[in-house]
């Protein structure tokens, strides 16, 4: 039977010692290698994501918005009595010249006012007539009665010189060159009242028919307007154009002051263009712009800026300058691009998914290699409709995911197939 010795037996259970340490040293180790590493980065699908490479060059700042074309001229033909559709001689889309009839209304009572207006007048014309016959026969007799005190002045003062000439003599007693000199003082003063009564009357009968020259004016005034409504009845375009809309038919009752109809020049159009009013603030009238009509572009600048902001949008007047191309017309859908501003040297990059002008966002930048994404702050500037300055964060040459990136806020590294 053999005995271990006690030396191999302290060397075997040095030896299993040993090995357990080792082991469980490099499991420690590998554990903490294990927990120390990153998690493996998501996988972005490379077809599904827009990839630009930031840019140095020439920037023109633009924004764009939807609109349509408008008339710059434009009459709305309204109703000046209430009354009823007689006849329509012109349907919408036929030229027209100032003194076109459209419609043709009834109204018997405009008709009978326009009569009675008219007989008003006659006899006011009348009237006005026969007070200046009256009038001038009076201012005649006036005249006559003037004409014999001044004769009457003239011939009494010779008498009176006379008598005084044949006194001096002895000729005539002193009583009767004093009936003489009295006779001439009465006929003066008779000469002077008769003057004037005669300037009385001539205001008097200046007044008089001034008074009844001015029911002659409103009885005309009426007639006038009368007239008018009468003539209204046949409704005319008063410009020259294309008849746009006609809302009545035969017969159809309306009222005073209702559009009948609606006349524009469809060669003289401008843009009537929606922005967004975030990209508003730096639109300027005077600044250059192009207008898409989907048949051809349009060159113009912008002519009026709306001060008031209606659903989200400001509306952008657009005068066009170059000549409209086929089929351009009213109410026609058009597309807007107006440019803001041109900068000569910059860092700009497509504009991303998210991120407005003059802020700081995160974007994906493209590893040299291509197959990883790093998130990286940026700094944006000043933006156009397709692309945006970079201030700071992206040099030239880099490369950069624009699309959505929103689900892997999370993570900073995407890994790209």
């Amino acid at each position: 039977m053999d005995i271990p010795r006690p030396s191999q037996a302290k060397a075997k259970l040095r030896k299993r010692i040993i090995v357990g340490a080792i082991v469980v040293a490099v499991l420690g180790g590998l554990t903490f290698v294990i927990s120390s590493l990153k998690p493996a980065a998501p996988t972005v699908d490379r077809s599904l994501v827009w990839i630009d490479t930031v840019k140095r060059g020439p920037l023109i700042r633009q924004v764009r918005g939807v609109g349509t074309l408008v008339p710059e001229d434009i009459r709305y033909l309204t109703a000046r009595t209430s009354g009823h559709v007689e006849r329509i001689v012109l349907r919408p889309g036929a030229a027209v010249k100032p003194d076109s009839i459209i419609l043709v209304l009834g109204n018997p009572d405009v008709v009978q006012a326009a009569d009675t207006a008219e007989s008003q007048l006659h006899a006011a014309e009348a009237e006005y007539t026969d007070l200046k016959i009256s009038l001038e026969s009076q201012l005649l007799a006036m005249e006559a009665s003037l004409a014999r005190a001044k004769s009457d002045d003239e011939t009494s003062r010779l008498e009176a010189e006379v008598y005084s000439a044949l006194f001096k003599e002895g000729l005539v007693s002193e009583l009767e060159l004093k009936k003489a000199k009295v006779g001439a003082e009465d006929a003066a003063i008779r000469h002077q009242i008769e003057k004037k009564r005669y300037a009385f009357t001539q205001e008097s009968l200046k007044l008089q028919l001034n008074i009844k020259e001015g029911s002659v004016d409103r009885a005309r005034s009426l007639a006038k307007l009368r007239r008018e409504d009468m003539d209204a009845l046949s409704v005319r375009a008063g410009m020259s154009g294309v008849l746009q809309t006609l809302p009545l038919e035969v017969g159809q009752q309306f009222s005073a002051g209702s559009v009948l109809a609606k006349v524009a020049d469809p060669t003289r159009l401008k843009a009537e263009v929606r922005v967004a009013e975030t990209q508003a603030k730096d639109i300027q009238p005077g600044q250059p712009a192009e207008i898409d009509t989907r048949n051809g572009i349009v060159a113009g600048h912008v002519s009026r800026v709306d001060p008031s902001v209606q659903n989200g949008t400001v509306t952008v007047d657009v005068a066009l300058t170059g000549p409209l191309p086929k089929g351009a017309r009213p109410d026609l859908s058009v597309d807007g691009t107006i440019e803001l501003q041109r900068l000569n040297d910059v860092v700009y990059v497509g504009r991303p998914a998210f991120g407005q002008e003059n802020s700081t966002i995160g974007i994906f930048k493209l590893d040299p290699d291509g197959n990883y994404a790093t998130r990286v702050q940026v700094k944006l500037g000043r933006s156009s409709v397709n692309t945006i300055e970079i201030l700071s964060g992206l040099k030239p040459g880099d490369r950069v995911i624009l699309s959505d990136m929103s689900q892997w806020d999370s993570t900073g590294r995407v890994r790209l197939n």
